[in-house]
């Protein structure tokens, strides 16, 4: 504490930041209680410094005060503004005026830019974009001095919200037009509110949460840019600044682009000045199963590359150390600004401006000092960046180099100086990142230590100078940059064939996403066991003999340097015995820490009975089933619906789809390693769209289809993925049966085999009758999943079960077929079955009208209690010995 008190005050701050984030107030107030005992408990005890104690509780409870303060400012004026609820907002068409206040960025036909709101108002017109005779309205002009004109009476002043604007092109003669388009610009738009979704499934993305931590409330949709006016800034301002950075940054990009190849543009613009928006994503995919991400983007390595090449460049100008260091101080914020101010690059610059001045005047030399200042400069200006990814690794890996890489050191001395300062550095680096990368993406690689050890030198000592030079030279020297160019793009084929190559081989693991205790206890075993092997280490290579002492005396024997003999000194024995403690106690924490490893490698059991979660993936079908004995069966994946060919231009790099983008990470996050089983009821893209992404992301073992065909792009694209994957194919019917262990049995009741002139497998275009119906036994309790089957085939099962013989009784929970439509869910079905709860799979406000009106009076008629996924969200039901639980992410209505 008298050492590094700054330390310990900004581990306070954090601690009270980050209680005040996860607690609601009730349980706040609670733990601070709790916190203020203990104090009073050490301070009873007179162990600790009274005064020093106090501070530290006084910091805890401002960090966590600040934070509460904070957070209740952070809410939308906009509702009290209009005069309206959230729910009567909803879709409203307004006006709107105020600055652009981020970069605009264009992905195919989407814009996307953040507006910092003057004033707004409900605009008359319902959908924003079109006048009572139904021709296309423009937004009110703005006036030379960037203000608007009549249109602007009636506007409620709303200064200082942000709202996002997302629009979408109409043509592609507007990308020009939003191309002209920078920050601090002026604007007056017409458009359509809506609120940011929330997560909706557990553990799911939330884009509400994300977009809260950046103080936006609302979207602004917008079709067309005649509905956006907008004009410069009349005044300078510090946008202006940011807005003469951008300017720079987007013409260093275009150089970029016209000495290299398009998809070495891409790289090296994230590379060398921290824009990703080109990055291509195959590329960006290989590079993440690696863990080498943090390559893409500005990080600290690029701000020491800069500040080190300064430095080195003003002592051969022949610069007085002072006048360097000063020199090199003030460049380090243009370097921030030109590389994005990203907050990883924030905190390294802070760290460089705080190290400089320090070094300049003398004082504050200590590393944990300069991180610990900059974490609390950055958390006092915005308090959200507690909560973002990148800020969280960017200062936990810096914080455990300095702690762990000394602990490491010792266990790699017998390699030569150099090369054992990389391996302890990419060690401690893979070690310490490790528990957020699994919390965060939920997968890695183990060769990631081994691709980390050779690329990052590569590309940060090669790669990054080089494509940095050849753009300087660029309007310099245009022939020696068009040959470091090419040099570097001979570079980028080498990392990229390295990447790809060692991407096959990488052994991915996944990793459901652990707790915070279980990622404090890591950091704790990890710092108990490489303290105790340092100590083995040190303890085992020191000298057994003073340099005095290690001559024996004339005519004597010596005494054996074997510290297991009994020929050795006293001395020596007792140095034995330390030695075999350590080990001993090595082993132990190891244990520990490869017990710890193993519990946080185990997938999530929601119930030891079973459970089934019916995800929310839109308007399709995905369930998850999870048996007693933890074999994991997943039903259908959804799809994303694609309507016709885009044109070209429309097109965008990373296009959502529902299976990579929600199903996948919804199955890493729960540590799904492999999928016993996926059954794919039918072809329809609702159904089997989504499986792609999985079959290409998680191992599958078998495959259970309907035993037909259909002559659909995506649907072969995934049985050739299947094959290629070495996935089991299985055509199920009727009859069928599995069971993967003995509480859970499935009994296929459709469809019935079709027959066909030799072994050619059939060919089906009309899916919804041929869909897998099955039924779900566990522990007791009964599923039906009926994928998209009619009335019509309703009918025929019945009387084929009837006609067989079978006695089928009730069922707990029926999957209701094909999304709730009225042509699905006869009564006569409901009546046979008598299930007790009922769930339709559902888009939000879907095209097709799901769930039928009748269907749902049906089931009202059989008593039979509903669940919806597009009112409730994702709903888990847990089977216990005492019945099924159920929860749901969303309240439902």
């Amino acid at each position: 504490m008298r050492r590094r008190p700054l330390l310990y005050v900004v581990i306070c701050w954090v601690a009270g930041n980050t209680a005040a984030s996860m607690l609601p107030p009730g349980r706040l107030l609670a733990a601070w209680a709790g916190v203020s005992l203990l104090l009073a408990a050490a301070i009873i005890s007179g162990r600790w410094s009274r005064k020093q104690l106090i501070m530290l509780w006084m910091t805890v409870a401002l960090g966590g005060a600040y934070w509460e303060w904070n957070d209740h400012r952070n809410a939308s004026i906009l509702p009290e503004a209009l005069g309206m609820s959230s729910v009567q907002m909803e879709e409203l068409a307004v006006y709107a005026e105020g600055t652009i206040v981020s970069t605009v960025e264009r992905d195919g036909d989407r814009v996307d830019f953040t507006v910092k709101l003057d004033g707004i108002r409900s605009s008359g017109a319902q959908d924003g974009s079109l006048s009572d005779s139904g021709e296309e309205k423009s937004a009110p002009p703005l006036s030379p001095d960037g203000t608007s004109g009549p249109a602007e009476e009636g506007a409620k002043l709303v200064h200082g919200e942000k709202i996002a604007v997302q629009l979408k092109l109409q043509a592609e003669q507007e990308i020009a037009v939003a191309a002209s388009w920078r920050r601090g610009d002026r604007v007056a738009m017409e458009g359509a509110l809506s609120s940011p979704s929330g997560a909706r499934n557990f553990g799911g993305f939330d884009y509400r949460g994300y977009l809260r931590n950046r103080h936006i409330h609302w979207l602004l949709k917008i079709s067309g840019t005649g509905q956006i006016d907008a004009a410069p800034p009349a005044t300078w301002s510090f946008r202006t600044l940011l807005r003469w950075n951008d300017a720079v940054r987007a013409q260093l990009g275009t150089e970029l682009e016209s000495l290299f190849r398009k998809k070495d543009a891409g790289y090296l613009k994230g590379l060398i000045i921290g824009m990703q928006d080109e990055l291509d994503p195959e590329t960006y995919r290989e590079f993440s199963r690696l863990g080498l991400t943090h390559i893409l983007a500005i990080s600290g390595m690029h701000v020491a590359v800069y500040a080190g090449f300064l430095l080195f460049v003003l002592s051969r100008l022949r610069f007085t150390r002072e006048t360097a260091l000063t020199v090199t101080l003030l460049l380090v914020p243009a370097y921030v600004l030109l590389s994005g101010a990203g907050p990883s690059v924030v905190r390294a610059g802070l760290m460089s401006m705080i190290a400089l001045y320090a070094a300049r005047m003398g004082v504050l030399k200590d590393g944990m000092h300069i991180l610990a200042a900059s974490a609390l400069l950055m958390l006092i200006w915005e308090p959200y960046f507690l909560l973002n990814v990148s800020f969280q690794l960017s200062f936990l890996v810096t914080a455990g180099l300095m702690i762990y890489v000394p602990l490491a050191m010792p266990l790699v001395s017998a390699l030569p100086r150099r090369l054992g300062s990389a391996v302890a550095v990419t060690l401690v680096a893979q070690l310490v990142s490790f528990p957020l990368t699994i919390y965060y993406f939920n997968q890695f690689a183990l060769l990631s230590f081994a691709a980390n050890l050779v690329l990052v030198p590569f590309i940060t000592f090669a790669v990054l100078p080089a494509g940095t030079a050849a753009l300087l030279l660029g309007k310099i020297w245009p022939v020696c940059a068009n040959a470091l160019a090419h040099a570097v793009e001979m570079m980028n084929d080498v990392t990229f064939d390295a990447v790809e190559w060692t991407g096959r081989y990488a052994g991915i693991t996944i990793w459901r996403s652990p707790s915070l205790l279980w990622i404090a206890l890591y950091y704790a075993l990890l710092y108990a066991l490489l303290r105790v092997l340092k100590h083995y280490a040190e303890m085992r290579d020191a000298p057994l003999y003073a340099e005095d002492e290690t001559r024996p005396l004339e005519g004597l024997q010596p005494f054996s340097k074997d510290p297991h003999s009994a020929a050795a000194f006293p001395g020596d024995l007792e140095r034995a015995g330390t030695l075999i403690r350590y080990r001993i106690a090595a082993a132990a924490l190891a244990g520990a820490f490869t017990i710890l490893l193993y519990t946080g490698y185990r997938p999530e059991k929601l119930s030891p009975e079973g459970s089934v979660s019916f995800l929310d993936v839109g308007q399709g079908d995905s369930m998850l089933i999870t048996t007693p004995e933890g074999a994991h069966i997943l039903v259908d994946g959804g799809g994303t619906m694609r309507y016709g060919s885009k044109e070209e231009w429309r097109i965008r790099r990373s296009p959502y789809e529902v299976g990579a983008k929600t199903l996948v990470p919804l199955l890493k996050k729960r540590g799904i390693h492999r999928l016993d089983a996926v059954i794919l009821t039918h072809a329809d893209q609702d159904h089997a769209g989504g499986l792609q992404a999985v079959l290409e992301e998680i191992p599958v073992s078998a495959l259970l289809l309907n035993g037909t065909l259909a002559q659909r792009e995506e649907y072969i694209k995934l049985m050739k993925t299947a094959l290629d994957r070495g996935v089991k194919l299985y055509g199920v019917h009727r009859g069928m049966a599995l069971s993967p262990d003995d509480s859970t049995k499935l009994s296929f009741l459709w469809p019935v085999p079709m027959k066909t002139a030799g072994k050619e497998i059939p060919m089906l275009e009309e899916q919804n009758p041929a869909s897998v119906v099955f039924r779900l036994d566990m522990s007791g309790r009964s599923f039906l999943f009926t994928g998209d089957i009619d009335t019509e085939s309703e009918e025929r099962m019945l009387n084929a079960v009837q006609a067989s013989g079978d006695t089928a009784s009730p069922v707990d929970v029926l999957k209701v077929a094909h999304h709730g439509s009225k042509s699905s869910t006869g009564g006569v079905w409901l009546e046979y079955w008598k299930p007790r709860a009922a769930v339709i799979s559902a888009g939000v406000n879907n095209l097709y009208g799901h769930p039928n009106g009748e269907v749902l009076e049906r089931l009202s008629a059989a008593r039979t209690t509903v669940f919806r996924t597009d009112q409730h969200g994702e709903i888990q039901m847990r089977v216990l010995p005492e019945g099924i639980t159920v929860r749901h992410k969303l309240e439902g209505k």
